[in-house]
């Protein structure tokens, strides 16, 4: 599955490079598509049927890009997925190409846990810090954890800045125990 979600991933992440589109823009359509394609089992189904024709499939294709107002380049990358059916790969491959545009552009992904929810001072402030710490532009993704007490944890790749206060304190159990 890795090889497959890589290589439409990146030729993906290759269109939206050489024809200069709205990086943003692509990735917020391809995932809505994935949430339109998960939360519809109906939609799923004729996508995936052999036995419905290509040109049906892309009629529903359309009039579903046409409601949800998506753009010609992600409708295309859709229907490549059909057509070679690898649609039931699409949420993998969405993700992998959020992170190959993500590395093109020169962005790190970074996932960003605090006890309380953090405002927007207190994230600028943050994602300021951490892009010195890390010499990139940050892709950051919040979530709460109140088990933290205090403070924040942000991972960025597979390294693990702990600023928090629970980490804290096991560093201090830990010295303490040496």
């Amino acid at each position: 599955m890795a090889s497959v979600t890589g290589t439409y991933a990146r030729a993906f992440a290759d269109v939206v490079i050489e024809e200069r589109l709205d990086a943003d823009k692509t990735v917020q359509q391809a995932l809505q598509l994935v949430q339109l394609v998960a939360g519809s089992k109906e939609l799923r189904e004729v996508w995936e049927t052999p036995s419905v024709s290509a040109e049906q499939k892309r009629a529903v294709l359309d009039a579903v890009v046409k409601r949800a107002g998506i753009s010609k380049s992600v409708r295309n990358f859709l229907a490549v997925l059909i057509d070679h059916r690898r649609i039931s790969f699409l949420e993998p491959i969405v993700k992998q190409f959020e992170h190959e545009l993500n590395q093109r552009l020169g962005f790190v992904e970074a996932e960003i846990t605090s006890a309380r929810e953090l405002s927007e001072k207190e994230r600028h402030a943050l994602e300021i810090r951490m892009e010195k710490v890390t010499g990139k532009k940050l892709r950051p993704e919040y979530s709460r954890d109140e088990s933290i007490l205090g403070g924040a944890i942000v991972k960025v790749g597979s390294t693990i800045y702990d600023g928090s206060v629970a980490g804290q304190l096991e560093e201090i159990r830990e010295r303490l125990r040496n």
